[in-house]
């Protein structure tokens, strides 16, 4: 019996699977909704306990094809190993067991052990000891272990061959025959490669009864119009450093960072915003109105960039996005393509970068196969680029206040300096750059009116910026505050928030405090804030003060002496969807403000 299917069926979803309710969950959670075309032919058949012949290339979601199926169909109470999957290499073997445990992790009780040669044997003796219900191995020491007796293979229900043509490359099909000879002959088989040789197809017909053929061609439909880049990078931190350099260097409008996790794309989202950028986070604990909400937002130009999960990959369509930057690599190639043809839209050209660790490269491997294309390596940018960029930003900034022409106090500040100092105009320059680069203060007379002036940001390396490990945790200590400062509701008719003087300090002489009007009720962030007020104000974020979040409004410290002109941009500036209006706290009567 065969099923050839060369095209997706995008009206299946995993829901339409017969999945079990723990599976479902779990995917779910992970954000996958729509299954790819060897997962929608695939789960059915190992469903209905028919064996089966999957032909399909690496990166087409095989390996979901078949753990989805496996663990709907385990009891994991049922002590011992009931499914053996043979993999040709180590690290196929690990990938394997940890995206099983993965799908698996709404399963109670369920155990996943990988088994591979190099490693010593103590370890491994540990976890089969543990009885796992599934056993992911390469078939070298799957066979040492079967002889040592640490592994028994007699209650084995379900048996995996992944990428048997690999295994018949590299001279272990005899091992893989001696392994199915120790398995009981009463199993579900399922076989999956993406060639059939005829020593495969003589080993199907050995081992495997009637079984089912699907056989899926890879889809090599990555955008022609989106190059295709990588960059070696040293983990997380390197990347989150990389990243933020990227953001600077290339010449983009909006752009997409894809995370694999929920909390790296909080994360990720929240240092980009605490350096400055407009950005929002989208992944699977965020409802769906607000994934919405940012969308639109990004759609109409109010923020640049979106962190997601790859529940935002399918059916996201912002024509503004010219760059993908997968900050982690997706595990096949079919949610790879979904991402980066987010950018190069109707026809135009586009960028997608990957970040890659060194245990990413198999996975890059397996999606240029899949793809059939081959990505550039690039080097991450260099600080002379970067140095380049952010004085033609500087030069820019400047030109565009002498355009303005309203500089007149500060002209007459600089001649009085020139003369009470005896020095020259290109002296005196020069150290009041250097004061703004180092983060100080400019004396009152030469402070600019401009905002813009004051992005001395853009005279920092993205370490600098970020200030030290206690600015860059602010966000959380600020944001335990402000909730124990809610008032107290007379029964249970709400009312609205009277503007009284909060628990928090008076800030101190060099700071003052305003207020914006985006609070709780707009799921708002401290970072959020930040980004704002850092990005339009040319203000770094470390010398944001105390930030307190109320119902429907929040107060800010800044650094005493913001120009009007300033506070006009941050009364339009935009942050979860509301506008800042920003206006200056009275200090003597806290429930009055200066608009």
């Amino acid at each position: 019996m065969s099923e050839q299917d060369n095209e997706q069926n995008n009206s299946v979803r995993f829901a339409d699977l017969s999945l079990s309710q723990p599976v479902q969950d779990a995917l779910v959670e992970i954000g996958y909704e729509t299954p790819s075309p060897i997962q929608a032919k695939a789960i059915p058949v190992v469903l209905s306990g028919r064996d089966l012949i999957g032909q399909a290339q690496t990166g087409t979601g095989k390996t979901a094809a078949f753990a989805l199926p496996l663990l709907s169909m385990l009891d994991p109470k049922d002590e011992g190993p009931k499914a053996i999957i043979l993999a040709p290499t180590r690290e196929l073997a690990l990938q394997v067991a940890e995206s099983i445990s993965n799908y698996g992790r709404m399963v109670k009780r369920l155990h996943v052990t990988a088994i591979y040669g190099g490693t010593d044997f103590t370890r491994q003796f540990r976890e089969l000891d543990r009885k796992p219900a599934i056993v992911v191995g390469t078939p070298g020491r799957i066979m040492d272990h079967i002889r040592r007796g640490s592994l028994d293979l007699s209650r084995i229900s379900h048996v995996v061959l992944d990428e048997a043509d690999e295994m018949l490359r590299m001279g272990f099909i005899e091992d893989v025959e001696w392994i199915l000879e120790h398995t009981p002959a009463e199993r579900q088989t399922a076989l999956f490669s993406a060639t059939m040789p005829p020593r495969i197809a003589a080993i199907a017909k050995k081992q495997l009864k009637d079984p089912v053929t699907v056989a899926i061609k890879a889809s090599t439909a990555t955008v022609s119009t989106v190059r295709q880049r990588f960059i070696k990078c040293n983990g997380m931190r390197h990347k989150i450093e990389v990243l933020g350099d990227l953001l600077e260097t290339e010449e983009r409008d909006a752009a997409i960072v894809f995370t694999r996790t929920k909390s790296a794309a909080s994360e990720v989202a929240e240092e980009l915003a605490q350096n400055g950028h407009s950005v929002e986070a989208i992944h699977g604990d965020i409802s769906q109105g607000r994934r919405e909400k940012a969308v639109a937002l990004l759609k109409e130009g109010k923020i640049d960039i979106l962190v997601a999960t790859d529940v935002a990959a399918r059916g996201l369509d912002v024509d503004r996005i010219s760059h993908v930057f997968n900050f982690d690599i997706p595990d096949d190639a079919e949610p790879y393509i979904h991402r980066i043809g987010r950018a190069g839209r109707a026809g135009r050209s586009g960028e997608a970068i990957l970040l890659l660790t060194r245990r990413d490269f198999r996975k890059l491997r397996n999606i240029e196969d899949a793809t059939r294309q081959q990505m550039q390596p690039m080097p991450p940018p260099s600080r002379a680029l970067i140095a380049e960029i952010r004085q033609a930003k500087l030069e820019k900034k400047i030109g565009d206040i002498i355009t303005e022409g309203k500089f007149n106090r500060e002209r007459t500040a600089i001649t009085d300096a020139i003369a009470n100092l005896e020095t020259d105009a290109e002296t005196l320059a020069a150290v009041l750059l250097k004061m703004l680069q180092a983060g100080k203060s400019l004396p009152s007379g030469i402070s600019s009116s401009s905002p813009s002036f004051q992005d001395n940001r853009e005279s920092r390396s993205p370490r600098e910026s970020r200030g030290s490990r206690q600015d860059r945790d602010f966000g959380r200590e600020r944001d335990r505050g402000p909730r124990r400062e809610r008032p107290v509701r007379d029964g249970d008719a709400p009312r609205a928030r009277p503007d009284r003087k909060s628990d928090a300090p008076a800030p101190s002489a060099d700071v003052e405090r305003f207020r914006v009007e985006v609070g709780h009720n707009h799921q708002v962030k401290p970072g959020n804030i930040v980004g704002a007020i850092a990005n339009e104000a040319g203000l770094e974020a470390k010398y944001i003060g105390r930030i307190d979040i109320f119902d429907d409004h929040s107060t800010v410290d800044l650094p005493k002496g913001m120009p009007k002109e300033v506070l006009k941009v941050l009364k339009k500036a935009w942050v979860s969807g509301q506008q800042l209006q920003m206006s200056r706290v009275v200090e003597k009567r806290r429930n009055h403000f200066e608009k």
